[in-house]
């Protein structure tokens, strides 16, 4: 069953989304948007929902497989982590409610809230319509030029909404990859969003695939937001009124937020995991 025979399969029921909860980000965490100075202590909007869904996670959805070395040394040590959060609109935070509710804002929010006394500095260099190719061509001047310990890169999507062939992003990703990891930083990839408009393009699952291939042959980690939002939708039952916004692609704020934790669930794991800290 391909991604459109899916979307066809699915049953999709209204939830009414309101607007009213505010938050902090905590002392310890900074965001900052691409082309902005760093935002500390901005109140998020947060998305609430006539019958808020739960955001439930277990150990499998947000384990990456692969150690994040560097970033692990810097949270021993007790210095400052750098995080960049490179990709498209869905990085950026379309959808959102507010820039503070896209998910590097709430990310940094969430860490400093499971690692108490750590310093996170968390980067949002998502350009909204961008490609692969638009990634690599500014990813010294936007990502390697603020030395992170950490680049959290979300792709493909676009690629998939414009009916782009796939095979030239095989030679692009590991290209960027490689550059990534020259400049010494930790890299998790991110997969596309699982959402209506995306699900309606034959290649989305192919994408899953590629990227799933480059970040193991790479050794690098990923993160499988398609597979964590399909959960969502196929095994929780929650409709995508819930976590996707109305124009059928961006995520919403509870669909950031969520994602959020569990990205922060699966960093947490990797940065305090024996084995890893025992190693070093």
């Amino acid at each position: 069953m391909d991604c459109r025979e899916v979307f066809r399969c699915a049953v999709v029921t209204g939830v009414v989304v309101t607007v009213g909860v505010l938050s902090l980000v905590p002392a310890g965490a900074q965001v900052s948007a691409a082309g902005a100075a760093t935002m500390s202590a901005t109140p998020a909007a947060v998305g609430v929902l006539a019958v808020p869904p739960v955001c439930r996670l277990t150990s499998g959805q947000v384990r990456f497989d692969v150690p994040l070395p560097r970033t692990v040394r810097k949270l021993a040590a007790g210095t400052p982590i750098t995080i960049v959060a490179l990709g498209s609109s869905s990085t950026f935070g379309a959808g959102a409610s507010t820039p503070a509710a896209a998910y590097p804002s709430r990310l940094a929010e969430e860490l400093v809230k499971q690692l108490p006394g750590h310093q996170f500095r968390v980067l949002n260099r998502g350009v909204n319509g961008e490609e692969i190719t638009d990634m690599l061509a500014r990813l010294d001047r936007t990502v390697i030029a603020e030395d992170p310990d950490l680049v959290l890169w979300q792709l493909g999507t676009n690629s998939v909404l414009r009916d782009k062939a796939l095979r030239p992003h095989v030679g692009l990703l590991h290209e960027g990859i490689a550059r990534l990891k020259a400049s010494g930083a930790d890299v998790v990839l991110i997969d596309p969003q699982y959402a209506p408009r995306v699900l309606a393009k034959p290649t989305c699952e192919a994408m899953v695939s590629l990227i799933a291939s480059a970040a193991k042959a790479e050794h690098v980690g990923l993160f499988r937001r398609f597979e964590l939002m399909r959960h969502w939708h196929e095994d929780e039952h929650i409709p995508f009124e819930a976590f996707v916004s109305h124009d059928g692609l961006h995520m919403n704020d509870w669909g950031y937020g969520c994602l959020a934790k569990a990205l922060a669930a699966g960093l947490v794991e990797s940065l305090t995991r024996p084995t890893a800290t025992a190693g070093r």
